[in-house]
């Protein structure tokens, strides 16, 4: 799955295009490289977003294309 629909889905940002934004800006690293939006994100990867002053940090736990809202938390795990 790309990376910037994942971050869609998976809720970690909300829109697709605020994704892909932030992935063209330097701001999205995977497994330590900067990673452009159509990076394909796999189970085991690890993504960090910068986010203004702050960093998140996760762990890819699972893919899937479509996940209801209140199941979207177990797509990834904070580190």
């Amino acid at each position: 799955m790309r990376l910037d629909k994942f971050l869609k889905v998976s809720r970690l940002i909300k829109r697709r295009t605020v994704a892909n934004e932030a992935c063209d800006a330097g701001r999205v690293t995977v497994n330590g490289k900067v990673a452009k939006a159509s990076v394909s994100v796999k189970a085991g990867d690890v993504i960090e977003i910068g986010f203004g002053n702050k960093n998140v940090k996760v762990e890819v736990l699972d893919v899937k294309e479509t996940v209801k809202k209140e199941d979207s938390k177990e797509l990834f795990k904070y580190l």
